[in-house]
């Protein structure tokens, strides 16, 4: 398939600038098992779910990664770190009329330092003075998607973080889980709706256009993730009791369908840069909930690959008629297995 077949013609003013004034006061399109799509607010979430059903969220944390400082040489240098890879080492996008070359020092405004160790693809290993997290607790700025055109404000460091994010790591949040607040879970807990939880830390990769023609030849970014024991207890019970696993988010599929490549769920900690496009076998999840996508983008290869290629596109133009907010602080879709 080609990159283009997964254009769309969006207009800007459906692009959520803002969420919505209170967590889940969202709308919801439903696209069943026949393709068929039904309009409905995020409140309706609980009706559509079944007792039996398992949610899997990603409780990754994201992180302050934004930085800026200057060059050893004087020149003005942005940093956006993609991956804590150690407690004082980093790697991160680096943005300056000239890159920093290996061997250089990075200096922050607060005179923290940062040695230059090596390229890594389009990416720079980095040294920190002191603990990453410590340094990007203290300077870093919020890593809002580029498409949101305000500076990060104290509401956006609470409402682009979901509100079980527990392990920092992540540079982009996991938008799906935005919608959720703790009254929703409540509620599903009540109607016997298990959750389970992964851990996927969203890196930077997840924003960059994807620059060939041919989808095959589109090289993913790796990310880290974490599959605890008790989630994969959690799935085979599902599966005995003949219940759903539901992946709240991309980042929940990929993690679990990461760690399925070898036929069965494995727990653990690995790398993954697995990208899923139509034609795809789903070995764990039998429902999507996620948010609309960007044109051309991985993530809608992903869910046309979930849903069917055909569903998706009638799905979104349906969506953009009915003007749906679009993106991370956008409305949600819940995606069902299509019917065989």
């Amino acid at each position: 398939m080609r990159v283009a077949d997964f254009d769309f013609d969006l207009p800007p003013d459906l692009i959520a600038q803002f969420p919505p004034t209170t967590r889940g006061a969202s709308r919801l399109l439903h696209v069943d098992a026949a393709g068929t799509c039904h309009d409905r607010l995020f409140a309706d979430l609980p009706s559509l779910l079944r007792p039996d059903d398992l949610l899997v969220l990603n409780d990754t944390r994201v992180i302050k990664a934004r930085l800026f400082g200057q060059k050893d040489s004087g020149g003005k240098v942005e940093l956006l770190v993609e991956r804590v890879t150690d407690e004082c080492e980093a790697l991160a996008f680096i943005r300056a009329s000239h890159a920093p070359k290996p061997g250089s020092a990075i200096l922050l405004d607060d005179g923290t330092t940062l040695d230059v160790l090596a390229r890594q693809d389009d990416l720079t290993r980095l040294r920190f003075a002191r603990p990453v997290l410590d340094v990007l607790d203290a300077l870093g700025r919020l890593p809002l998607p580029p498409y949101i055109e305000h500076d990060p404000t104290a509401d956006d460091e609470a409402r682009y973080q979901t509100v079980y994010a527990n392990a920092p790591g992540a540079v982009a949040a996991p938008t799906a889980g935005l919608h959720f607040d703790e009254a929703m879970l409540a509620t599903l807990a009540t109607q016997g709706i298990a959750t389970a939880r992964v851990t996927l830390h969203v890196g930077a990769g997840t924003f960059q256009p994807v620059r060939v023609d041919a989808v095959a030849d589109h090289v993913m970014h790796s990310e880290r993730y974490t599959i605890p024991q008790a989630t994969v207890d959690a799935i085979v019970a599902t599966r005995a009791r003949g219940g759903r696993v539901v992946a709240v988010g991309t980042t929940s599929l990929r993690a679990l369908e990461a760690a399925a490549q070898a036929g069965e769920l494995q727990s653990g900690s690995a790398e993954t840069d697995i990208f899923i496009t139509p034609g795809y076998r789903f070995r764990m999840v039998d429902a999507l909930i996620t948010n609309f996508h960007l044109p051309k983008s991985t993530l809608l290869m992903l869910v046309s690959a979930f849903a069917g290629y055909d569903v998706i596109r009638a799905a979104y133009a349906h969506a953009i008629q009915n003007r749906y907010r679009f993106f991370s602080y956008g409305d949600a879709m819940l995606l069902e297995t299509p019917a065989p």
